[in-house]
């Protein structure tokens, strides 16, 4: 009998303890796990721990600096808006050991762009990772991102700055001198934990993506009418890609890819030598304004960057594949390889190639960098030519 009334009594504790849990799920109800409180109104401040979750029904004003800082996370569902409004003063920021996770869908893109829709009308996102970059020769270095002042770099290739998908970046970006820019993207040392997929940078002021160093992978990216390179790379980045696409519009622009080893050590290491399959890259037009489009060429491989670059379109540019610098020419052929190119129209200058220049006042000699180039005239580039690739549908704009 006791038995009896003990399972009974159990059974009673265990049926409360479940509609306890049910109500609480019902009602949403949940914890917060940190003590930093988003104002739809005035987006701005700095998340120092636990994890800040977005509500996708609010528009996000971003009125300043989102900082994300070691150990904390930010996460956008899916749908979500956040608005720049205060110039080039309103950014996010994710800094060493801190997350972004950008949980966006096709249907439901995540969109952050501008109140007013012109070009440099906010900061665009900056993430910093531990992965190694080659300011110093050897990739232990450490170094300070343009935007937001934060170190990045170190030795963990493999590090984990969160995960991107499904993401729209418009009119971000400014370009304050030759050493300080906002892009759309700027990865800093971000590592190949970190997970980017299905990402759009759109009519921003300076470039589109940006990788500083780092081992970070990519598939799915748009650059669309930013006014400088629609993807460029510097200090040492090894990162594998799948389907880029870049475009030039808007009446001002310059490269389809800007791609350097480092600007101040042409043979640092590591070596800057990412893999690109499945690239479509569309120009101004051969006889583009110069005042406008000043550099006119699909790829642009300089200061000793290595690279593979694999299934290309290429449709209205000046020059097609630019090779500058001794190092750079040095690979061509072996570890600097573009090949399976269609020149689908327009783009008088299939290749060219510079040496070093001998002092700072005279022009490097010509240089034969054909080698470089295998054509095919069955490239995709990425998927469908110079058009909207299939895998864009739902999420991007500009095409």
């Amino acid at each position: 009998m006791k038995k009896s009334i003990l399972n009974f009594v159990t059974v009673i504790a265990l049926s409360g303890g479940l509609l306890t849990s049910c109500s609480s799920d019902d009602n949403n109800t949940k914890t917060p796990t940190s003590t930093f409180v988003a104002d739809a109104a005035n987006f701005k401040g700095t998340i120092a721990d636990g994890e800040v979750v977005l509500d996708a029904s609010k528009t996000y004003k971003l009125t300043g600096a989102i900082k994300v800082e070691n150990g904390a996370t930010l996460t956008i569902p899916a749908g979500t808006t956040i608005e720049g409004t205060g110039g080039t003063a309103s950014y996010i920021a994710i800094a060493q050991g801190g997350k972004i996770n950008v949980n966006g869908t096709a249907a439901k893109p995540v969109i952050m762009t501008a109140t007013v829709k012109e070009a440099g009308k906010w900061g665009g996102l900056v993430i910093c990772g531990k992965a190694p970059i080659n300011r110093v020769s050897g990739g232990a270095s450490t170094a300070t991102s343009e935007v937001a002042e934060l170190t990045y770099g170190g030795t963990n290739s493999a590090d984990n700055s969160g995960s991107i998908k499904y993401l729209r970046i418009e009119y971000a970006g400014a370009a304050f001198n030759s050493e300080k820019e906002f892009n759309g993207l700027s990865f800093f040392g971000v590592g190949s934990g970190t997970v980017v997929e299905n990402v759009e940078a759109y009519h921003g002021a300076d470039d589109g993506f940006e990788f500083f160093g780092g081992s970070v992978n990519t598939t799915n990216l748009i650059s669309i009418g930013n006014e400088d390179d629609q993807f460029d790379w510097t200090e040492g980045w090894n990162g594998t890609n799948t389907n880029w696409y870049g475009k030039l519009d808007f009446g001002k622009g310059n490269r389809g890819i800007e791609a350097d080893n480092f600007e101040f050590g042409y043979a640092f290491t590591p070596i800057a030598n990412p893999t690109i399959t499945n690239i479509s890259l569309v120009g101004p037009g051969s006889t583009a304004a110069v005042a406008n489009f000043a550099e006119n060429q699909a790829i642009k491989l300089r200061r000793g960057t290595k690279g593979i670059i694999t299934n290309v379109v290429l449709s209205a540019w000046a020059t097609g594949i630019d090779v500058e610098n001794d190092e750079t020419i040095a690979f061509v052929g072996t570890s600097l390889k573009v090949s399976n190119v269609l020149f689908v129209t327009d783009v008088p200058a299939k290749t060219k190639g510079k040496k070093t220049a001998v002092a700072p006042a005279t022009s490097g000699v010509s240089a034969d960098v054909s080698a470089i180039l295998t054509e095919s005239a069955t490239a995709t580039g990425a998927g469908n030519g110079v058009l909207a690739p299939t895998w864009a549908a739902g999420w991007s704009v500009g095409f």
